[in-house]
Protein backbone atom coordinates (compact mmCIF):
# COMPACT_ATOMS: atom_id res chain seq x y z
CA UNK A 1 0.00 0.00 0.00
CA UNK A 2 2.16 2.83 -1.28
CA UNK A 3 -0.26 5.17 -3.06
CA UNK A 4 -2.93 6.57 -0.77
CA UNK A 5 -6.05 8.63 -1.56
CA UNK A 6 -7.45 10.61 1.38
CA UNK A 7 -10.98 11.90 0.76
CA UNK A 8 -12.36 14.63 3.02
CA UNK A 9 -8.80 15.86 3.47
CA UNK A 10 -9.93 19.40 4.34
CA UNK A 11 -12.15 18.24 7.21
CA UNK A 12 -11.29 18.08 10.90
CA UNK A 13 -10.14 14.46 10.93
CA UNK A 14 -8.78 14.79 7.40
CA UNK A 15 -6.36 17.56 8.29
CA UNK A 16 -5.01 15.60 11.26
CA UNK A 17 -4.65 12.41 9.22
CA UNK A 18 -2.99 14.26 6.36
CA UNK A 19 -0.41 15.72 8.74
CA UNK A 20 0.14 12.37 10.43
CA UNK A 21 0.67 10.46 7.19
CA UNK A 22 2.88 13.11 5.61
CA UNK A 23 6.08 11.53 4.34
CA UNK A 24 5.01 8.00 5.28
CA UNK A 25 4.10 6.87 1.77
CA UNK A 26 5.41 7.66 -1.72
CA UNK A 27 2.09 9.31 -2.64
CA UNK A 28 -0.63 10.89 -0.50
CA UNK A 29 -3.32 12.27 -2.79
CA UNK A 30 -5.58 14.62 -0.81
CA UNK A 31 -9.11 15.07 -2.14
CA UNK A 32 -11.90 17.39 -1.03
CA UNK A 33 -14.59 19.60 -2.48
CA UNK A 34 -13.21 22.44 -0.34
CA UNK A 35 -9.97 24.36 -0.58
CA UNK A 36 -6.88 22.71 0.90
CA UNK A 37 -3.40 23.71 1.91
CA UNK A 38 -0.89 23.49 -0.99
CA UNK A 39 0.73 20.14 -1.67
CA UNK A 40 3.95 19.29 0.15
CA UNK A 41 6.57 16.71 -0.84
CA UNK A 42 4.92 13.43 -1.79
CA UNK A 43 1.45 15.00 -1.85
CA UNK A 44 -1.07 15.80 -4.57
CA UNK A 45 -4.14 18.00 -4.16
CA UNK A 46 -7.40 17.14 -5.92
CA UNK A 47 -10.63 19.13 -5.80
CA UNK A 48 -13.50 16.75 -6.49
CA UNK A 49 -17.20 16.25 -5.78
CA UNK A 50 -18.15 12.69 -4.85
CA UNK A 51 -20.96 12.83 -7.40
CA UNK A 52 -18.56 13.58 -10.26
CA UNK A 53 -17.67 10.08 -11.47
CA UNK A 54 -15.09 11.07 -14.13
CA UNK A 55 -13.29 13.24 -11.56
CA UNK A 56 -13.42 10.39 -9.02
CA UNK A 57 -11.92 8.03 -11.58
CA UNK A 58 -9.02 10.41 -12.11
CA UNK A 59 -8.55 10.82 -8.35
CA UNK A 60 -8.38 7.05 -7.86
CA UNK A 61 -6.09 6.30 -10.77
CA UNK A 62 -3.10 4.18 -9.66
CA UNK A 63 -4.25 4.26 -6.01
CA UNK A 64 -3.64 1.28 -3.69
CA UNK A 65 -5.72 2.37 -0.68
CA UNK A 66 -8.58 4.83 -0.17
CA UNK A 67 -9.18 6.45 3.22
CA UNK A 68 -12.76 7.67 2.87
CA UNK A 69 -13.45 10.46 5.35
CA UNK A 70 -15.57 12.66 3.06
CA UNK A 71 -19.21 13.42 3.80
CA UNK A 72 -21.47 15.31 6.19
CA UNK A 73 -19.84 14.68 9.61
CA UNK A 74 -22.86 15.19 11.91
CA UNK A 75 -26.64 14.80 11.95
CA UNK A 76 -28.34 16.92 9.31
CA UNK A 77 -31.32 16.97 6.96
CA UNK A 78 -31.85 14.10 4.55
CA UNK A 79 -31.38 16.54 1.69
CA UNK A 80 -27.76 16.99 2.82
CA UNK A 81 -27.07 13.44 4.02
CA UNK A 82 -28.31 11.76 0.82
CA UNK A 83 -25.91 13.20 -1.79
CA UNK A 84 -22.78 13.21 0.37
CA UNK A 85 -23.12 10.21 2.67
CA UNK A 86 -25.26 7.85 0.60
CA UNK A 87 -24.72 8.59 -3.09
CA UNK A 88 -21.19 9.86 -2.55
CA UNK A 89 -20.23 6.90 -0.38
CA UNK A 90 -21.50 4.40 -2.94
CA UNK A 91 -19.70 6.26 -5.71
CA UNK A 92 -16.45 6.11 -3.76
CA UNK A 93 -16.65 2.34 -3.21
CA UNK A 94 -17.79 1.58 -6.74
CA UNK A 95 -15.23 3.80 -8.43
CA UNK A 96 -12.46 2.39 -6.24
CA UNK A 97 -13.44 -1.14 -7.22
CA UNK A 98 -13.57 -0.34 -10.93
CA UNK A 99 -10.22 1.44 -10.76
CA UNK A 100 -8.54 -1.57 -9.14
CA UNK A 101 -8.07 -0.13 -5.64
CA UNK A 102 -7.11 -2.99 -3.33
CA UNK A 103 -8.06 -1.55 0.08
CA UNK A 104 -10.76 0.81 1.38
CA UNK A 105 -10.87 2.36 4.86
CA UNK A 106 -14.31 3.77 5.64
CA UNK A 107 -14.93 6.35 8.36
CA UNK A 108 -18.01 4.90 10.01
CA UNK A 109 -19.27 6.08 13.39
CA UNK A 110 -20.51 4.94 16.78
CA UNK A 111 -23.85 6.41 15.67
CA UNK A 112 -24.33 3.29 13.55
CA UNK A 113 -25.00 1.48 16.85
CA UNK A 114 -26.24 4.47 18.84
CA UNK A 115 -29.52 3.03 20.13
CA UNK A 116 -27.90 0.13 21.96
CA UNK A 117 -28.23 0.82 25.66
CA UNK A 118 -25.13 2.23 27.28
CA UNK A 119 -25.45 -0.23 30.16
CA UNK A 120 -24.55 -2.98 27.68
CA UNK A 121 -20.90 -3.65 26.86
CA UNK A 122 -21.02 -4.25 23.10
CA UNK A 123 -18.62 -5.46 20.43
CA UNK A 124 -18.28 -5.17 16.67
CA UNK A 125 -20.82 -7.95 15.97
CA UNK A 126 -23.92 -6.27 17.43
CA UNK A 127 -26.80 -5.48 15.11
CA UNK A 128 -26.86 -1.96 13.67
CA UNK A 129 -29.08 0.44 15.64
CA UNK A 130 -28.60 3.88 14.07
CA UNK A 131 -29.63 6.86 16.14
CA UNK A 132 -30.00 9.43 13.33
CA UNK A 133 -30.04 9.98 9.59
CA UNK A 134 -26.27 10.37 9.91
CA UNK A 135 -26.13 7.00 11.70
CA UNK A 136 -28.21 5.42 8.92
CA UNK A 137 -25.66 6.67 6.38
CA UNK A 138 -22.88 4.96 8.33
CA UNK A 139 -24.78 1.67 8.46
CA UNK A 140 -25.20 2.04 4.70
CA UNK A 141 -21.48 2.61 4.24
CA UNK A 142 -20.62 -0.47 6.28
CA UNK A 143 -23.11 -2.55 4.27
CA UNK A 144 -21.68 -1.36 0.95
CA UNK A 145 -18.22 -2.16 2.26
CA UNK A 146 -19.30 -5.70 3.11
CA UNK A 147 -20.78 -6.06 -0.39
CA UNK A 148 -17.60 -4.94 -2.11
CA UNK A 149 -15.46 -7.14 0.12
CA UNK A 150 -17.56 -10.25 -0.54
CA UNK A 151 -18.50 -9.67 -4.17
CA UNK A 152 -15.38 -7.97 -5.50
CA UNK A 153 -12.58 -8.99 -3.12
CA UNK A 154 -11.81 -5.48 -1.89
CA UNK A 155 -10.20 -5.35 1.56
CA UNK A 156 -12.47 -3.12 3.67
CA UNK A 157 -12.02 -1.73 7.17
CA UNK A 158 -14.92 0.22 8.71
CA UNK A 159 -13.88 2.42 11.63
CA UNK A 160 -16.70 3.23 14.07
CA UNK A 161 -15.11 6.44 15.27
CA UNK A 162 -16.02 7.49 18.80
CA UNK A 163 -15.37 11.10 19.87
CA UNK A 164 -12.67 12.82 17.81
CA UNK A 165 -12.22 16.42 18.95
CA UNK A 166 -10.17 19.16 17.37
CA UNK A 167 -9.12 20.22 20.89
CA UNK A 168 -7.65 16.72 21.23
CA UNK A 169 -9.26 16.00 24.59
CA UNK A 170 -12.63 14.76 25.87
CA UNK A 171 -15.23 17.47 26.38
CA UNK A 172 -17.87 15.74 28.53
CA UNK A 173 -18.27 12.72 30.80
CA UNK A 174 -19.49 10.36 28.07
CA UNK A 175 -16.36 11.07 26.04
CA UNK A 176 -14.30 9.49 28.81
CA UNK A 177 -15.67 6.29 27.21
CA UNK A 178 -15.60 7.23 23.55
CA UNK A 179 -12.70 9.64 22.97
CA UNK A 180 -9.95 9.01 20.43
CA UNK A 181 -6.84 11.17 20.37
CA UNK A 182 -5.28 12.57 17.22
CA UNK A 183 -2.25 10.34 17.65
CA UNK A 184 -4.35 7.20 18.04
CA UNK A 185 -6.60 8.13 15.10
CA UNK A 186 -3.60 8.38 12.79
CA UNK A 187 -2.14 5.17 14.24
CA UNK A 188 -5.39 3.24 13.68
CA UNK A 189 -5.62 4.34 10.06
CA UNK A 190 -1.97 3.56 9.46
CA UNK A 191 -2.48 0.06 10.91
CA UNK A 192 -5.25 -0.50 8.37
CA UNK A 193 -3.03 0.74 5.55
CA UNK A 194 0.02 -1.29 6.53
CA UNK A 195 -1.62 -4.59 7.51
CA UNK A 196 -0.52 -7.55 5.39
CA UNK A 197 -4.07 -8.37 4.37
CA UNK A 198 -7.65 -8.79 5.61
CA UNK A 199 -11.14 -9.27 4.19
CA UNK A 200 -13.68 -7.15 6.07
CA UNK A 201 -13.24 -5.60 9.50
CA UNK A 202 -15.39 -3.43 11.77
CA UNK A 203 -13.24 -1.64 14.33
CA UNK A 204 -14.03 0.93 17.02
CA UNK A 205 -12.04 4.13 16.77
CA UNK A 206 -11.26 4.77 20.43
CA UNK A 207 -8.18 5.37 22.53
CA UNK A 208 -7.06 3.20 25.45
CA UNK A 209 -9.74 4.64 27.70
CA UNK A 210 -10.28 3.24 31.18
CA UNK A 211 -14.08 3.56 30.81
CA UNK A 212 -14.45 2.02 27.33
CA UNK A 213 -17.87 0.41 26.79
CA UNK A 214 -16.98 -1.18 23.44
CA UNK A 215 -15.15 -4.49 23.14
CA UNK A 216 -12.44 -3.63 20.64
CA UNK A 217 -10.34 -6.75 21.14
CA UNK A 218 -10.35 -7.66 17.45
CA UNK A 219 -8.42 -4.48 16.67
CA UNK A 220 -5.29 -5.99 18.20
CA UNK A 221 -5.04 -8.26 15.15
CA UNK A 222 -4.63 -5.13 13.06
CA UNK A 223 -1.64 -4.05 15.15
CA UNK A 224 -3.46 -1.16 16.84
CA UNK A 225 -1.93 -0.22 20.19
CA UNK A 226 -3.59 3.01 21.38
CA UNK A 227 -1.38 5.18 23.56
CA UNK A 228 -3.77 7.72 25.06
CA UNK A 229 -6.38 7.50 27.82
CA UNK A 230 -9.29 9.90 28.32
CA UNK A 231 -8.98 9.36 32.07
CA UNK A 232 -5.98 11.70 32.03
CA UNK A 233 -8.51 14.52 31.54
CA UNK A 234 -10.93 13.42 34.28
CA UNK A 235 -10.42 16.50 36.46
CA UNK A 236 -10.96 18.85 33.50
CA UNK A 237 -14.10 17.01 32.42
CA UNK A 238 -15.61 17.04 35.91
CA UNK A 239 -14.90 20.76 36.20
CA UNK A 240 -16.99 21.39 33.08
CA UNK A 241 -20.08 20.07 34.93
CA UNK A 242 -21.78 18.99 31.71
CA UNK A 243 -25.02 17.02 31.86
CA UNK A 244 -26.94 14.82 29.43
CA UNK A 245 -30.67 14.84 28.79
CA UNK A 246 -32.74 11.86 30.08
CA UNK A 247 -32.92 10.20 26.65
CA UNK A 248 -29.29 10.59 25.61
CA UNK A 249 -27.81 9.30 28.85
CA UNK A 250 -29.35 5.86 28.28
CA UNK A 251 -27.75 5.08 24.93
CA UNK A 252 -24.34 4.76 23.30
CA UNK A 253 -25.20 7.42 20.72
CA UNK A 254 -25.82 10.08 23.38
CA UNK A 255 -27.27 13.37 22.15
CA UNK A 256 -28.07 12.07 18.65
CA UNK A 257 -30.53 9.68 20.34
CA UNK A 258 -32.43 12.55 21.92
CA UNK A 259 -32.66 14.67 18.79
CA UNK A 260 -36.25 14.77 17.43
CA UNK A 261 -37.16 11.85 19.72
CA UNK A 262 -40.88 11.04 19.82
CA UNK A 263 -40.66 7.31 20.59
CA UNK A 264 -41.13 5.17 23.69
CA UNK A 265 -37.85 4.56 25.52
CA UNK A 266 -39.28 1.47 27.22
CA UNK A 267 -39.62 -0.23 23.83
CA UNK A 268 -35.89 0.06 23.11
CA UNK A 269 -34.31 -3.01 24.70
Amino acid sequence: MKRILLTGAAGGIGRVVRAGLKGQYPLLRCMDIAEQEPAGPGEEIVRCDLRDIPALELAMQDIDCVIHLAGVPVEDTWEKILPANIEGCYNAYDTASRMGVKRFIFASSNHAIGYHRRAKFIDNTVAPRPDSRYGVSKVFGEAVGRLYADKHGMQVACLRIGSFRLANKPEDFRQLNTWISHRDMVHLIQCCIDHAGFHFEVLYGISNNLRNRWDNSNVADMGYRPQDNAEDYLAEVLALKTTEDPISVQFHGAMFCGLEFTGDVSKID
